[in-house]
């Protein structure tokens, strides 16, 4: 009987709790399905981000080292918030992520929040494109966005 004497009271207070805590801490309630507003980092609109190596329609052998060339802007790691600086995020045989939203961390999207320029990955035989995008200190495209041309590979 004590559990169900103060269940609703208890399923009250930790609505309240959680909706006082949600306007403590700035955090909207939002509708299933819609995604918060991120803010974006403003980019030059003449900045350039490209691969400087493997060339388009390279044959190549694995691992693959890939070569990432910026100018217009600079390059900082992840979670420093440094005007008109960014650190790159390679993707692997994927589209652009939603621009609004911070890239995701898989197999397809790799991050590079140290602040690298180049990297060396093992790729499968085959058809592969590669193309950069360039993300501010939480991970979310510039705006404009600042990416790369797709670039299509072969890997023997």
């Amino acid at each position: 009987m004590g559990l169900a004497k103060y269940g609703s009271w208890l399923l009250e207070l930790g609505v309240a709790v959680v909706v006082t805590l949600g306007v403590t801490l700035g955090v909207s309630l939002q509708s299933a399905g819609s995604a918060p507003e991120i803010p974006r980092s403003p980019a030059p609109a003449d900045a350039q981000l490209y691969i400087i190596s493997p060339a388009d329609r390279a044959v190549v052998k694995s691992p693959v080292t890939v070569r990432f060339g910026l100018r217009g802007m600079g390059v900082a790691p992840a979670g420093v918030a440094r005007p008109g600086t960014g650190h790159h995020h390679l993707l692997i045989d994927t589209e652009l992520p939603p621009l609004g939203e911070p890239v995701p961390a898989d197999e397809r999207h790799l991050h590079f929040g140290g602040g690298q320029t180049e990297t060396t990955i093992q790729m499968k035989p085959g058809v592969h494109t590669l193309q950069l995008v360039l993300g501010d200190q939480n991970h979310v495209p510039h705006d404009p966005p600042v990416v790369s041309d797709r670039i299509t590979i072969t890997v023997e």
